[in-house]
């Protein structure tokens, strides 16, 4: 079954360089991917929105999110798993990028662009176009990855799964655990029982 897998992942990255790549695509991707280095344009956008009552709770959890997709993706999933680099193993592919980390699964850009956009999904109940932007964002990151050639399909997939799940669980321990200590403001939807009842009373 695993070598099935690895089969398809190979010639999925095979296909797309034949039938995705374009003169437009080869210049823009690379540059929307390496933008993900280091989280930099989801850890940038969440810093914007600190200073935002509105958007504040939902740039704090993203930020947290992806810290903790860091330490799961890049500190444990990657140095476990040990999965080579696309470009060493398949033959005939032409990367538009290289990476220095040559472990590839899961990806972490993916894992921090999925992160960000669960958070924001979460935490951004009035703002339905900044959710939307997110997980476009998150998806074309996720895509971009696959195109220039540096993780295999089912990286991305791990990362859109990790990242997904870090976002959530950033989310709920706030919610469960630290909302009533440390307000964030945002959107009152998920303000705590406790003090609903409190101003009701």
């Amino acid at each position: 079954m695993l070598d099935i897998i690895v089969m398809l992942d190979e010639q999925a990255l095979l296909w797309i360089q034949e039938n995705l790549r374009t003169e437009v695509g080869d210049v823009l991707m690379p540059i929307w991917s390496s933008m993900g280095n280091f989280g930099a344009v989801f850890i940038l956008s969440a810093g914007l929105m600190l200073p935002f009552r509105r958007t504040r709770r939902a740039g704090t959890l993203a930020l947290g999110s992806m810290l903790l997709g860091l330490v799961t993706t890049n500190l444990i999933l990657k140095n476990l798993v040990a999965r080579t680099r696309p470009w060493f193993v398949v033959e005939g592919l032409e990367t538009l990028l290289r990476s220095a980390d040559l472990n590839s699964f899961p990806s972490g850009h993916t894992c921090a662009a999925f992160a960000f956009a669960t958070a924001l999904c979460m935490n951004l109940d009035d703002l339905p176009w900044a959710r939307r932007a997110a997980v476009l964002a998150a998806v074309m990151m996720g895509f971009s990855r696959v195109y220039v050639g540096v993780h295999f399909p089912t990286d991305v997939l791990a990362g859109a799964g990790v990242g997904s799940l870090c976002g959530l669980t950033a989310t709920l321990l706030y919610r469960r655990h630290l909302q009533a200590r440390f307000p964030l403001g945002g959107s009152p939807t998920h303000t705590p029982r406790r003090r609903r009842k409190e101003k009701r009373s």
